[in-house]
């Protein structure tokens, strides 16, 4: 089970929040799952790492390379084929923001991730039966950059 939450403040200018966690409806998630559901949890992380550091170093990053960072360990991780959408999205006062976007996939996106600006990473992989996502929140600030909530580490098993 895919669960995509988005919501924002009911106040002006509030900008939205969007999150996906992964439940499976069962007492044992099936080891395809969790196999698929480790490297997209590894390639989420390898662009959240990326973004932390860039930003800890006063270094430029765009959009680009961001979403090269997480489907490089898709990749490697043999899940290439089945990345069917971009890392990310810029966050704004609509779900999907007018900002940089983590794409080097539907586009080429070499916009930079200045301070201030908010968005997903949201890294998966589809198959015909099942599909995975993990997808968080970011802000880049001055001099580092940080998600804004929880990370999850497993699918859970709802029964």
């Amino acid at each position: 089970m895919l669960i995509d939450l988005w919501g924002k403040l009911d106040r002006p200018g509030a900008v939205f929040a969007d999150i996906t966690w992964m439940g499976y409806t069962g007492r044992r998630v099936p080891p395809r799952y969790v196999e698929a559901f480790a490297a997209v949890s590894g390639a989420r992380d390898a662009a959240v790492h990326l973004v932390r550091q860039a930003a800890g170093e006063g270094r430029e990053l765009r959009g680009w390379e961001v979403d090269r960072a997480a489907s490089a360990v898709l990749g490697e991780a043999g899940y290439g084929d089945h990345i069917l959408h971009r890392t990310g999205h810029s966050l704004g006062e609509s779900v999907h923001g007018n900002g940089v976007n983590m794409d080097d996939y539907e586009t080429h996106d070499d916009r930079r991730l200045l301070p201030g600006t908010g968005f997903t990473v949201e890294p998966g992989v589809y198959f015909d039966d099942f599909g995975v996502r993990s997808e968080i929140n970011m802000i880049v600030r001055s001099h580092d950059a940080v998600v804004t909530g929880p990370l999850q580490t497993e699918i859970l098993a709802l029964l």
